[in-house]
C-alpha cells in the first residue's frame, strides 16, 4: 500500500472529520477557506457540520467499517471528539492513513487516570491523586474530587465533595480522587504542533464555569496573570505536547492555586472551547490552524489582535426541544459582539448551543459587555419540562 503521509500535497485536500458537531464544522468552514473538501462521519443526518460538507456518512462514532469508509474518501482523517472509536483510528494509522492527532494520544488521554500518571511520571505538577473504589473513597475525609476515569465531559463525570452530605452524588463508576486544589483561577493554553514539527502558542486564557454544572461559561483573553505564571503556562504546555509528539491543536487546562501555583488538570487532544475567541481575536483561528498543522501547511501567527471574551450559550435548565434565540437583537447592536449559533435542532439543559465572542479596547471593557450577553442572550426550547 502506498503510504498516505506521502500523498498529502499542499492543496486540493480532503479532510476526513469523525464527529460533526459544533467544532466540526468550525473546523469544516476553515478548510472551505483553504479551498479543502470535507467528509465527515455524524449519527446525526441534520449535525451542524451536514450544511458545510461534501459528504456526511451516518453512522455510529464508534462503527468501525464507517470510519474506515471516512479515510478511504480522504487524504487526512482528524476527529472533533474524544468519545469515538480509538481501536479503529489505530487500524487506521497501521494501515498507513494520517490520522491526527495521534491515535495513542487519544487512547491516553481518555483515560483520565491513566493521562494523570503520565503527567505525574513525566515530571509535569498535577494535583495529589490516587485511585480507589467508591467503598474506600467513603471512607475519606472532605474535600475532595471524584473523576470518573472515562466518559466524563462538560462537567460530566466530576464530583466535589466538599462535606458529607456530598457523598450522596458518588460515581458509581471506575474513577481516582485528587486533593481539593484552593484555586485562584482556571487557564488554558491552545498549543498547536504541525507534521513539520513547527509549533505555535496562543496567549493565556482564562476560564470562568457555570455554577453547580462544571462547564465554560466564559473565558477571557489575555488571561490577566503575573508575567513569570503565564510564561510558565506556555512553556509548561509547550512542554506536554512535544512529550506527546503530537499533531494538531492541543488545550492544556491548568489551575493556578491561591498560592501561585500552576497544576495541571487536563489534555484536550483537539480543538477546544477556550479557543473559540481567537477566530474574531486572532490573526489565525485554532480551527485553521489545525487544518495547517495536520496537512504540512506552514502555521499562521497566534498573535491576538484585541482583547476577547468568549460567552458559551448553554441550553437554559427547564427547557428542551425546538431552540428559541431570546435577546438577540439587544447583543447584536453592540460593537464587537459576534455570534455563533451552531444550528442544533434540539436543546437541553446546559447544551452547548453556541457561542459569543466579544472583542474590544480593553479587558475590562470585553468582561462588561460578556457579562451584559450572559445575562441577556438565552437559549430556550418550545417545551418545558
Amino acid at each position: 500500500m502506498v503510504e498516505r503521509s506521502e500523498r498529502i500535497k499542499p492543496w486540493g485536500v480532503t479532510l476526513g472529520i469523525v464527529g460533526g458537531g459544533q467544532l466540526g464544522k468550525m473546523l469544516s468552514q476553515s478548510a472551505s477557506k483553504l479551498g479543502f473538501e470535507v467528509v465527515a462521519l455524524d449519527p446525526s443526518p441534520s449535525c451542524p457540520v451536514s450544511s458545510f460538507c461534501k459528504e456526511l456518512i451516518v453512522g455510529s462514532l464508534m462503527d468501525e467499517e464507517k470510519i474506515f469508509e471516512v479515510a478511504r474518501k480522504s487524504d487526512v482523517v482528524t476527529y472533533e471528539i474524544e468519545h469515538v472509536n480509538t481501536e479503529a483510528l489505530k487500524k487506521l494509522e497501521d494501515n498507513g492513513y494520517p490520522v491526527y492527532p495521534q491515535p495513542h494520544i487519544l487512547e491516553l488521554i481518555k483515560d483520565k487516570f491513566r493521562q494523570r500518571n503520565f503527567l505525574r511520571t513525566k515530571g509535569f505538577p498535577v494535583p495529589d491523586f490516587r485511585e480507589l473504589d467508591v467503598s474506600e473513597i467513603r471512607q475519606l475525609r472532605p474535600p475532595f474530587v471524584q473523576k470518573a476515569r472515562y466518559g466524563g465531559y462538560d462537567g460530566r463525570g466530576v464530583v466535589v465533595v466538599k462535606s458529607p452530605e456530598d457523598f450522596s452524588k458518588l460515581l458509581e463508576c471506575p474513577s481516582y480522587v485528587e486533593e481539593f486544589v484552593d484555586i485562584e483561577k482556571e487557564i488554558s493554553v491552545v498549543v498547536v504542533r504541525s507534521v513539520r514539527g513547527e509549533v505555535a502558542v496562543y496567549p493565556v486564557v482564562e476560564m470562568v464555569f457555570k455554577e453547580g454544572a462544571n462547564i465554560l461559561e466564559m473565558l477571557v483573553s489575555p488571561a490577566e496573570l503575573p508575567e513569570e505564571i503565564e510564561m510558565s503556562a506556555r512553556e509548561l504546555a509547550v512542554s506536554i505536547v512535544d512529550e506527546l509528539d503530537g499533531v494538531g491543536v492541543f488545550a492544556i487546562e491548568m489551575f493556578v492555586s491561591k498560592d501561585g501555583k500552576l497544576l495541571i488538570n487536563e489534555i484536550a487532544p483537539r480543538v477546544h472551547n477556550s479557543g473559540h475567541h481567537t477566530i474574531e481575536s486572532c490573526l489565525t483561528s485554532q480551527f485553521e490552524q489545525h487544518v495547517r498543522a495536520i496537512t504540512g501547511l506552514p502555521l499562521g501567527s497566534t498573535e491576538q489582535i484585541l482583547p476577547a471574551a468568549m460567552v458559551n450559550l448553554l441550553g437554559e435548565p427547564g427547557y428542551k426541544g425546538k431552540p428559541i434565540l431570546l435577546g438577540v437583537e439587544e447583543v447584536l447592536k453592540i460593537p464587537g459582539v459576534n455570534v455563533h449559533f451552531y444550528g442544533k435542532k434540539e436543546t437541553r439543559p446546559y447544551r452547548k448551543m453556541g457561542h459569543v465572542t466579544i472583542v474590544g479596547r480593553n479587558v475590562d471593557e470585553v468582561r462588561r459587555i460578556a457579562r451584559f450577553v450572559s445575562e441577556t442572550l438565552k437559549v430556550i426550547g418550545d417545551e418545558r419540562i
